[in-house]
């Protein structure tokens, strides 16, 4: 089994879980919930089964070390996992509609996920050529975005398998919307992508066959795109597949993307040669079906680590 190395924000997810009286004013009520797309990916990995680690950085207060603690509970492994002495740790207010819809506020200026410098970027995260998984919500400024470059770039140099999910937050950017050149610049150092529907019309202009041609050609080897409750669809060089997700009864969708990413990164690292397996439709596509499977258990419960499956949850459906 490979090692799954997922690198990136940690934060705290305030869930909007209703509304309080007091007097005149209605109060929002929230809970606290660990979270952060590549945390949640690993932990969604490590429940399967699978052998995960977190490589990222969180504040020396009460809530870093409660997502330490969290991350370790789910069997993620925290010995990569960085701690700052001053800066806090980041907050997003997750808030929910009536079909389990988010918006997001954040809290995240100069928080202790976006001030990691290359030096901190170890060597131990490359050991025995893992996989990589990074997201783009460590590519919103220039400093941090350097490290990410870094840190896929020695990925590369040290054999890991690369994944990237792109997971945009465009009001984390500083234009308000993410740099699309800077984004696909990180594609094309990758070996497997996951997209949303939105965020490949964003970065290819509308052009979703000449973008995908360009990504194969700078050495892509998979394009996974999720569309909510829609057929997803499977993209290689040589080959293309969709897979219905299972029908489910949404009550927060916050998790719902890192479950299924952090299910094909547990696959992945089962299989004696990933990049091989990747490149064979055939099988991307079993592993993505089963995938879709913890996505639609996550979307069905609230928060994201304990929403996410465990092996045993989702067995009768898993088939790679």
């Amino acid at each position: 089994m490979k090692r799954v190395v997922c690198f990136g924000e940690a934060l705290i997810d305030f869930l909007n879980t209703g509304q309080t009286q007091e007097g005149d004013l209605a109060l929002n009520t929230f809970t606290q919930f660990p979270g952060g797309a590549p945390a949640n990916a690993a932990v969604a990995a490590a429940k399967l089964g699978g052998n995960a680690a977190f490589a990222g950085q969180v504040g020396g207060d009460p809530f870093g070390q409660f997502l330490v603690d969290s991350l370790e509970r789910y069997g993620v492994d925290t010995s990569l996992t960085l701690v700052h002495p001053e800066a806090p740790t980041a907050l997003a207010f997750v808030f929910l509609d009536k079909s389990g819809e988010r918006s997001f506020a954040f809290r995240r200026y100069q928080t202790a996920d976006v001030v990691v410098e290359k030096e901190q970027v170890d060597a131990a995260w490359y050991a025995d050529e893992p996989i990589f998984h990074f997201c783009s919500n460590t590519l919103t400024d220039g400093s941090i975005a350097d490290v990410t470059r870094y840190a896929v770039a020695e990925a590369r140099r040290h054999g890991a398998l690369v994944s990237f999910d792109v997971n945009l937050r465009h009001n984390l950017w500083q234009a308000g919307r993410a740099d699309a050149e800077l984004v696909n610049e990180l594609v094309h150092c990758a070996d497997v992508v996951k997209f949303s529907r939105e965020e490949i019309d964003y970065l290819s202009e509308g052009d979703l066959q000449t973008y995908l041609g360009n990504c194969f050609a700078g050495g892509l080897t998979a394009a996974l795109i999720t569309d909510g409750a829609g057929d997803m669809s499977i993209h290689t060089a040589a080959s293309n597949a969709t897979v219905s997700p299972p029908a489910v009864d949404v009550v927060d969708t916050t998790g719902g993307g890192d479950a299924f990413i952090g299910a094909v990164l547990y696959g992945l690292s089962q299989q004696p040669d990933p990049l091989d397996f990747l490149a064979d439709v055939a099988q991307l596509q079993r592993l993505v079906a089963s995938a879709a499977h913890c996505g639609a258990w996550a979307v069905a419960r609230r928060g994201a680590f304990p929403a996410f499956p465990t092996f045993a949850d989702v067995e009768n459906t898993w088939d790679v």
